[in-house]
């Protein structure tokens, strides 16, 4: 009997150790979880923060291509789309000489004047007497999704063109790497365009324009989950 009553103290001992252990191993935990595992807030920042980078980093590599109508009206629309095919038709060979972003703004900047023109004669072949402001200038761009790719908002560096009083809805387009150049429904971006990308950008900018990059798996402690389950065991 005696015997019997030592063993159960001895458990009963052991019991004790453990519900004044167990909290202390749960604070410890808990200490961890806050120092490793960032608020929602930090999260949020971080990922903000990492995504700007990524943006500015692709953003010092391309050149895009923004058209303004003079306005939203049908007629204006048209002209819009006539004027955009006709100075990328008109780009398209100069800018197959580009190996790189400072290559493509030279040769921007040497055929203003031929853009300009360009626009000019098809506003006027449409019976329109509208002005053409042409230049290369910085300029905010909404998330714009090309095919399989997207490209994430900010300020990029871009061939302008507005027409008359450029009031209407915008036309844009990457105009190097030269992906104005695809087909108009952007279905498909050609390899061809895509290896382009991936030579001027970086892994990490190429694979978030083309969703390729790899999920990153965060294991997390449980530790009120836990903490509840032993303590409705008691």
């Amino acid at each position: 009997m005696n015997k019997i009553k030592s063993i159960i103290n001895r458990i009963n001992i052991t019991k004790n150790r453990i519900f004044l252990v167990f909290p202390i191993f749960i604070a410890v935990l808990l200490f961890i979880y806050y120092l490793f595992d960032p608020s929602p807030e930090l999260k949020d920042s971080k990922a903000m923060e990492a995504s700007s980078v990524i943006q500015e980093g692709i953003a010092k590599e391309i050149i895009r291509f923004h058209v303004l109508a003079n306005s939203d009206s049908d007629e204006d629309q048209a002209l819009k789309l006539k004027v955009k095919n006709a100075v990328v038709e008109g780009l398209k060979e100069p800018l197959e000489e580009a190996e790189n972003i400072e290559e493509a703004r030279n040769i921007m900047n040497q055929n203003i004047s031929l853009v300009t023109q360009i626009a000019l004669n098809i506003i006027k072949e449409e019976g329109y007497d509208y002005g053409v402001n042409v230049n290369l200038s910085d300029t905010y761009f909404p998330t714009k999704i090309y095919g399989d790719m997207t490209f994430p908002p900010g300020i990029y560096e871009a061939l302008r063109i507005e027409i008359g009083e450029a009031k209407g809805k915008n036309w844009w387009c990457v105009m190097f790497p030269p992906l104005c150049f695809v087909d108009g429904t952007y279905s498909v971006v050609p390899e061809k365009s895509k290896e382009q990308l991936k030579y001027v950008l970086t892994e990490d900018e190429y694979a978030s324009l083309a969703k390729e990059g790899k999920l990153k798996v965060k294991a997390k402690f449980k530790v009120q989950e836990v903490m509840k389950e032993w303590l409705d065991k008691k």
